[in-house]
């Protein structure tokens, strides 16, 4: 049996909190396998019938083995090496979506997911086929606006953490959500200029280890990463969207220092910025 497969990919980053790159699924051949591959982004996939087995590592780059059936999915982690094939006797049929943004860290932590849990089990039956259908519908709607797609890959978030057996239950957070918010707020208006966390606190008059406590907490990351994240999600949609010099976005975003600014971003997204520009550049009609 051959492989029957189909893949779209998303025609616009702007977005910062969620965005969506690729999107699709696949009817896989007998011990069809993929990998070892690692990712620049977050991938998941649903599992629509049939087996399957992950083989991935975790955060001490210990591999591990998992066997999948249909009714779960699994979760892969940019950097995080892995591999998966199809069973012999009885291959998956999954579909898949590659996502990422400022926020999924929060979110994926929200569901209990991570590099040393990368399974997905539902609650319910009932749940993880909506969870399933909801893939399916960007899978096979790559023609609708990217509002529209955005729109329905924050529904299938929202289904991942609330279907989740592994989800983590969040308890009186609202003057702390408030708090994240002045900041990520304050960073969005000055992550133009040098920042520190510090400031930050301040802007939220908070002390700084309590600040950077509840921050990582409800972000999934410190708000240092999270700054680098911001900058580096700008600079990228400026790349893409305009043919200003890559010193002049770089110094725009944070970076007066052009030889920080590649190294940074080539460590988040695997390339330099000019490879990065060439692939994904808009290009204008004159």
């Amino acid at each position: 049996m051959a492989d029957q497969y189909s893949f779209s990919i998303f025609p616009n980053e702007n977005f910062l909190d969620l965005r969506l790159y690729q999107y699709g699924w696949e009817q896989c051949a007998p011990l069809h396998s993929f990998g070892p591959i690692v990712r620049n982004h977050y991938l998941f996939h649903y599992v629509l019938s049939g087996q399957g087995c992950l083989d991935s590592t975790d955060q001490n780059g210990v591999s591990h083995t998992y066997k999948l059936r249909a009714g779960q999915g699994f979760l892969i982690l940019p950097g995080q090496v892995n591999t998966y094939w199809a069973d012999e006797d009885d291959p998956w049929k999954y579909t898949w979506l590659e996502f990422d943004g400022l926020r999924v860290a929060e979110y994926i932590d929200q569901a209990g997911l991570g590099m040393s849990q990368p399974l997905y089990r539902p609650l319910t039956q009932d749940q993880g086929q909506a969870l399933g259908d909801t893939m399916v519908y960007i899978a096979q709607n790559s023609n609708e606006s990217a509002l529209h797609l955005i729109g329905h890959l924050c529904l299938f978030m929202d289904g991942l953490i609330q279907s989740s057996a592994t989800r983590r239950e969040l308890h009186g957070g609202q003057l702390r959500d408030f708090y994240i918010q002045e900041a990520i707020t304050f960073m969005e208006h000055n992550y133009s200029r040098e920042l520190t966390v510090e400031e930050l606190a301040d802007v939220c008059k908070l002390n700084r280890s309590y600040f950077s406590k509840i921050f990582k907490e409800s972000m999934g990351c410190p708000p240092q990463e999270f700054l680098i994240r911001l900058r580096l999600s700008k600079a990228a949609d400026l790349m893409k969207g305009t043919g200003s010099a890559i010193g002049s976005i770089a110094a725009q975003c944070g970076y007066p220092n052009q030889l920080h600014f590649s190294r940074a971003f080539r460590k988040r997204y695997g390339l330099s910025p000019r490879e990065w520009r060439a692939q994904n550049q808009i290009k204008r009609k004159r």
